[in-house]
């Protein structure tokens, strides 16, 4: 008989409140991580959109959870901390048309243009010039600076993605082939507000972005949000075919330009194009919840710190219209992302309620993170815990599905003395941490993990293979079937496809749950507080 997901949460309520005997230690079990994560990747919660039913649901449920299993409120007197956020929704109607003088080009919406509006404005209008910015980068401690002062006010902006690349000469700059937060659209994003400019295309390659069209294209065709302030007028992506056309048709090469961009020496380059833009939106303000409990230290003195664990609770929902029996899959569940993380720390929250450690221990559920890490960016503008007592945050998002390994993943934890202590906590566990590998998707930068960061808060997405979709991991069974697997997640990545499937061998993402316990168990009663390693970027901010 096939349970039903309301009969999993039934059980779950059941199996909480039946007693028996408590282990010495916290053990993550796989029955309820499983019934967690069957239950919030299920069509019933219609992908768990922001600012849709199904998110509701989903936060209405982890409260639930939370309170079933134990933990304390973190926010007043519930578990939810308001996340104020503004939707934009791309009309019919909306263009962006660029004329070079001999010809007006009116690229299609969607297969070769993605665009939105975060300026919180219905309707957007103006003619601008297009300038070329390289890549769009202001860098001091690399003596970058991609702008030299030029006036962009009121111009539309178009860059690459990705960081400078290493030369011969210069191998390690932006960190060598690795991704800095410097090649992130999000920073682009951000600059272009800095510069005053009336919109920002990035052109897309799937290497530069370490993803296919299909994931902008994807993400622009759901309504996009922000936290509500000032955003660009425009902003969006190009299709390098559209982007070189275009190019070509002004006269100029894409690919001599690009070149001039990989030196310090590059200004900005008018195309002489001029940028037509008329976008209408449907705009409204969104109220979503982080949800988040702790479990209060046992240390009179020490419980007043605590470690945070981290794992988003959305996915990209329902499209919009489409009808509930309409056969056709219109939803988004995102069982692997990030339902699995969502389920792993409920899972994780109830053998810590039994044991509580020396310091508190946070667990936080943010909203939004597929929209641009918003709910766990309104968390450290607000944080439940304050970050100078914030040990550090560990973050499950998009887990092991395929089965046990030899090894875990913890990258970005090199940058603090948290590699330290992972690599003890991995030791007793009879793993080794994976080998180290250049960060070339960037994959630092795109978890909620690295709000924290940036807020100076020691924090590291506790990662597998499927993350990074590599396959650079040693599994305990069949390597190359597994790693085939893990690698296969990359078609199945943001589509309809990430679904569950009750077939999945989770004692990987039990593992990876139970590495992730222990390793915050190690900190909350540890001596001392983890610190930055000398010299990383993100030791500079202060907290």
């Amino acid at each position: 008989m096939r349970l039903t997901p309301f009969a999993i949460a039934a059980g779950l309520v059941l199996a909480s409140s039946t007693l028996h005997a408590q282990p010495q230690q916290p053990v993550v079990s796989e029955v309820p991580l499983r019934a967690h994560l069957a239950f919030l990747a299920d069509d019933l919660l219609e992908g768990r959109g922001t600012g849709q039913r199904g998110g509701e649901l989903a936060v209405r449920y982890l409260e639930t959870q939370a309170a079933i299993i134990g933990l304390k409120p973190l926010a007043g007197a519930g578990y939810r901390q308001p996340v104020r956020i503004e939707g934009s929704k791309l009309l019919e109607g909306s263009a962006l048309r660029f004329d070079t003088g001999l010809q007006v080009i009116t690229p299609a919406i969607g297969s070769e243009i993605v665009f939105g509006t975060a300026s919180g404005k219905s309707e957007v209008q103006f003619d601008a010039p297009l300038v070329f910015v390289g890549y769009g980068v202001r860098a001091e401690e690399e003596h970058w600076d991609d702008y030299k002062g030029a006036d962009l006010k009121g111009k539309v902006l178009v860059m690459m993605v990705n960081d400078p690349q290493p030369t011969a000469e210069e191998p390690n700059r932006f960190a060598g082939k690795a991704y800095t937060y410097y090649g992130r659209w999000l920073y682009k994003y951000e600059e272009a507000v800095r510069q005053g400019a009336a919109g920002v295309l990035l052109i897309h390659t799937t290497p530069s972005a370490s993803y296919p069209w299909s994931v902008p294209a994807n993400g622009f065709s759901h309504e996009r949000f922000h936290l509500a302030g000032a955003g660009n007028p425009v902003e969006g992506w190009l299709q390098e075919d559209t982007a070189r056309a275009l190019f070509a048709a002004a006269g100029q090469d894409l690919d001599a330009l690009r070149a001039r961009a990989e030196t310090r020496a590059f200004a900005p380059v008018d195309l002489n194009i001029k940028v037509h833009a008329e976008v209408r939106s449907a705009i409204r303000q969104v109220e979503q919840f982080n949800v988040a409990g702790v479990v209060p230290g046992t240390d009179p003195k020490l419980k007043a710190e605590a470690v945070v664990y981290s794992a988003h609770w959305d996915h990209l929902g329902m499209d919009e219209g489409a009808r509930r029996d309409d056969p056709t899959d219109h939803i988004w569940n995102g069982a692997i992302d990030n339902a699995s993380g969502s389920a792993a720390l409920l899972a994780m929250a109830a053998e810590a309620v039994k044991h509580p450690a020396r310091r508190s221990q946070v667990f936080l559920w943010p909203a939004a993170e597929e929209q641009g890490l918003l709910g766990s960016a309104a968390y450290v503008q607000q944080p439940l815990w304050p970050l100078n007592k914030t040990l550090a945050d560990l973050n499950l998002d998009s887990m092991n599905f395929v089965g046990p390994t030899r090894d875990i993943g913890v990258a970005g934890a090199e940058r603090s003395s948290l590699i330290d202590t992972a690599g003890q906590v991995a030791r007793k566990m009879g793993l080794k941490l994976a080998p180290s590998v250049p960060d070339l998707s960037g994959a630092y930068f795109r978890a909620d993990h690295f709000n924290f960061a940036k807020a100076g808060v020691p924090a590291f997405n506790v990662g597998s293979a499927v993350f990074s979709g590599d396959g650079y991991f040693e599994f305990a069974h069949d390597q190359q079937a597994s790693s085939a697997k893990m690698v296969a997640f990359k078609k199945d990545y943001h589509q309809v496809s990430d679904e569950y499937h009750a077939d999945w061998d989770l004692s990987g993402m039990v593992q990876q749950a139970q590495f992730t316990l222990n390793l915050g168990y190690a900190l909350a009663n540890g001596n001392a507080m983890p610190t930055w390693k000398a010299g990383d970027a993100f030791g500079k901010v202060k907290r």
